[in-house]
C-alpha cells in the first residue's frame, strides 16, 4: 500500500512524455497480448496465484522499475564508452605533443652545410 501511495504522489512529478507514453511498447504480438489478458482474467485455483492477484497493482511499479534499471544500464555503458574514448583522445594528444616537442628540437637552419 505504501508503494502504491508513493506511486500516486510521484505521478504529479512525471513529465508529459512519461504521462503519455510511460513505457516501452510491448514486444508481444496482438494474439499473444489477448491470450495473456484472458489468462489474467481467469480466476486462479492455486493459493499462490490467488495471493498474487492482490499484487496486480504493483505491475505498473515493476514496469517503471525495470525501465529505470534498463536506462541505468544503458547510461553505464555509454559512460564506459565515453571514458574509453576520452582515454584514447588523451593518448593521441600526448603523442601529438611529444611530436611537437621533437620538431622544436630539430635545427631550423635550412642550410647547415
Amino acid at each position: 500500500q505504501r508503494i502504491l501511495r508513493l506511486a500516486e504522489m510521484c505521478r504529479r512529478l512525471e513529465t508529459e512524455e512519461e504521462k503519455v507514453l510511460p513505457f516501452y511498447p510491448s514486444s508481444l504480438a496482438e494474439w499473444e497480448q489477448q491470450k495473456a489478458h484472458r489468462v489474467l482474467e481467469e480466476i486462479p485455483s492455486e493459493p499462490l496465484a490467488r495471493a498474487m492477484r492482490d499484487y496486480v497493482g504493483l505491475e505498473r511499479f515493476w514496469q517503471r522499475f525495470n525501465k529505470a534499471k534498463l536506462e541505468e544500464k544503458a547510461l553505464e555503458q555509454a559512460r564506459a564508452a565515453l571514458a574509453k574514448r576520452n582515454q584514447d583522445l588523451r593518448r593521441l594528444l600526448q603523442q601529438y605533443l611529444a611530436g611537437a616537442v621533437t620538431n622544436q628540437k630539430v635545427p631550423k637552419d635550412s642550410h647547415p652545410l
